[in-house]
């Protein structure tokens, strides 16, 4: 079976992939018809297609987070890889094939990831702010072990986002050890809560996210998250106004940095200051590793990233 990163301008194929999105739309014809926006993904990437002339009952049997059968043709729309899906069908238990085999995932095992995780926590001298992360990690414990960390952007996968709190604890765990300075239990804890909210934003299935949930769009990860370490410190009996209250509340409210890119406060202590500075290092160099992994070698620059100001990545031949 031909994986996507193998599909090259021309090439005819038929084989399994999963159906990750999935849209009726009309073209400009008169009269318009209809037809059927598609993204196809297996572990190798995903790419886009279009299914032409859809029926009524093709509207009505594919929908996303299901495993189709294509014979199509890659062909070349504004210098990108676009597939025309000649024949589709859904996929069925004779055809053998397992969901799980075609979605991407974390390249560390999640229980793996999710260990480290709770390693981290555990070592938090502060007692305080070692029960508000407790408290908070216990609301998506399950959660942990195959959410993405994002819908595109980065970590975009399956244990996308513990994947991304491991490695952001690796470099945190460095940096304080480089900067003694900082407060490394503060650091620590920021890392695990800044995105600890992203369950409660995102509806994923198998590590893909379909929609933003009713409190990802009014309120987003990062005032729930604040909102958590306020729950946990009432239930724990930890004042309000106390410091460590106040210091996870900023840490994680800050860590975006900007406004424009949501966070309410800009960065005002040293280790919100680090916590923006390590999120954004794994995040932006996820994104580029992805991009790597996901385009053809044959290829020298991968698509343009947008969460890198639309830039594109040369791969070095040295």
């Amino acid at each position: 079976m031909t994986q996507i990163i193998q599909m090259q301008p021309q090439d005819e194929f038929t084989g399994y992939y999963l159906l990750k999105e999935c849209e009726v739309k009309q073209t400009n014809a008169t009269p318009a018809k209809d037809y059927m926006d598609i993204v196809l993904c297996d572990a190798s990437g995903q790419i886009s297609a279009k299914y032409w002339d859809a029926t009524q009952t093709d509207k009505e049997t594919f929908f996303p987070m299901g495993l189709v059968k294509v014979r199509g043709l890659v062909q070349t729309y504004r210098d990108k890889l676009q597939v025309k899906i000649q024949r589709i069908r859904i996929a069925t238990e004779e055809d053998g094939v397992n969901i799980a085999d075609f979605v991407r995932s974390a390249p560390v095992q999640a229980v793996d990831l999710v260990y480290a995780i709770k390693q981290a926590a555990a070592g938090i001298g502060h007692a305080d702010i070692k029960a508000i992360v407790d408290f908070c990690t216990a609301k998506v414990e399950d959660k942990l072990m195959h959410y993405p960390a994002a819908k595109t952007h980065h970590h975009a996968y399956y244990a996308g986002l513990a994947y991304h709190m491991a490695r952001m604890l690796e470099l945190g765990e460095f940096v304080c050890k480089q900067r003694p300075f900082l407060n490394a239990d503060l650091i620590k804890a920021g890392i695990i809560l800044h995105d600890i909210a992203k369950p409660e934003e995102m509806t994923a299935q198998l590590g893909i996210v379909s929609d933003y949930s009713v409190k990802g769009k009014l309120i987003g990860h990062i005032a729930l998250a604040s909102g958590w370490i306020v729950e946990a410190a009432i239930h724990l009996g930890i004042p309000l106004d106390s410091e460590p209250v106040l210091a996870l509340q900023h840490v994680v409210l800050a860590h975006h940095n900007l406004g424009e890119w949501g966070s309410p406060v800009q960065p005002q202590m040293a280790e919100a200051v680090a916590l923006h500075l390590i999120d954004s290092l794994d995040a932006k160099l996820q994104m580029v590793e992805d991009a790597l992994d996901t385009t053809p070698e044959s290829e020298p620059w991968t698509p343009m990233i947008r969460g890198l100001e639309n830039k594109a990545i040369y791969r070095t031949n040295l």
